[in-house]
């Protein structure tokens, strides 16, 4: 995860999981309209899950 990805999701959670589907950008925008804070863990969360190959 980069720089400018972690300040993306401080600053705009939704827009940094944007190329993470649907289902995760939905989640990261109800959590961030309930709050700002939940919104940005859920985002370093989906950000950081790495998909083993």
């Amino acid at each position: 995860m980069s720089c400018g990805r972690v300040i993306l999701c401080v600053l705009l959670p939704p827009l940094a999981v944007l190329d993470k589907g649907c289902g995760s950008i939905v989640i990261v925008s109800l959590l961030t309209l309930i709050g700002w804070v939940p919104g940005v863990l859920a985002a370093l969360i989906i950000l950081n899950r790495v998909k083993a190959r």
